[in-house]
């Protein structure tokens, strides 16, 4: 099993990441969430699906127009947008 598990449903968004060296198993959607378990997540999940992975990264673009948004992208297009990996840590209080 490879350590990183990138959660994307854009091919654009796949390619970016691959242009940014990061390389993994990529799924559309999570349906058994033990997968999730001591794994680096990149892509979008629910807070109580991301609280179970050892890190969660973001690609956030923080330049996307509105006109843009749910749109299929290019890596092009995301460098425009100002493409970026965030960390981002999750923990459930129980």
């Amino acid at each position: 099993m490879d350590t990183i598990l990138i959660v994307a449903r854009h091919p654009g968004a796949v390619e970016w990441l691959r242009s940014q060296s990061i390389e993994g198993e990529v799924v559309s959607h999570v349906s058994d969430p033990a997968i999730l378990e001591g794994r680096i997540v990149v892509g979008i999940l629910p807070l109580n699906l991301a609280a179970q992975a050892a890190q969660v990264w973001s690609v956030d673009l923080p330049k996307l127009s509105a006109e843009m948004r749910g749109k299929e992208l290019s890596p092009e297009q995301m460098d425009e947008a100002g493409a970026v990996l965030r960390k981002y840590q999750v923990t459930c209080c129980e």
